[in-house]
């Protein structure tokens, strides 16, 4: 082997080439870059020099910060409404649905956690977050339907308005991203039994 074949085979194969990352990492390390310093201030500048890419090189992969954006948040709301469309979320009784439309939200929050973390700090301040805030009071509607139906079943206390309900419950469910570390001693199945026990016991009848 000649020393410039030697050169080429120490390079990690991740890294040959131009730009040395792949989609699905400038998209992850995008999310990041978004969360620390707010979307509006985040320049395509900026990004590339966070990524040690030149612009252009960050251009060969993504036409522009907003497609990046609108990615980002396209993989929060549809890992969200896969969930709905989830057997256990599709059949059975009200409140066993809404228990695992719940869990579902906990287990993409923590799957998804820069992603969602990302949806939950949008205010609509262009179409692409208007859309995604759109996508979320379409979910937390097909959410509002099912503790209506659970209240109507009777497994639900029926003196709390169902919109509100759905508000509280992923109050609780949304605040995981302030707090929660990959680290911690407990992983999504586990958390989910905590916030469930937390989040519905309040409005179990019995």
């Amino acid at each position: 082997m000649s020393s410039s074949e030697e050169a080429a085979s120490a390079v990690p194969a991740a890294r040959r080439g131009r730009p040395g990352y792949d989609q699905r990492q400038i998209l992850e390390i995008a999310v990041q870059v978004f969360i620390e310093h707010g979307y509006d201030a985040t320049s395509v500048s900026s990004l590339a020099e966070r990524l040690g890419l030149s612009k252009s090189a960050l251009y060969h992969h993504y036409a522009s910060k907003e497609r990046l954006l609108e990615l980002a948040l396209d993989e929060a709301m549809g890992s969200l409404e896969a969930v709905l469309r989830e057997p256990g979320a599709a059949a059975g009784p009200a409140g066993e649905r809404l228990e695992h439309v719940l869990r579902g939200a906990v287990r993409v929050l923590i799957d998804k956690l820069a992603y969602v973390t990302l949806l939950l700090r949008v205010r609509g301040n262009s179409d692409i977050e208007r859309a995604a805030l759109e996508r979320r009071r379409a979910f937390d509607d097909q959410v509002a339907v099912l503790v209506r139906a659970a209240q109507v079943e009777g497994t639900v206390r029926g003196d709390v308005e169902a919109a509100v309900a759905t508000r509280l419950l992923f109050g609780m469910v949304n605040s995981i991203v302030e707090w929660y570390r990959p680290t911690g001693p407990e992983g999504a199945s586990e958390l989910a039994d905590d916030v469930l026990a937390v989040a519905l016991d309040g409005l179990r009848t019995s």
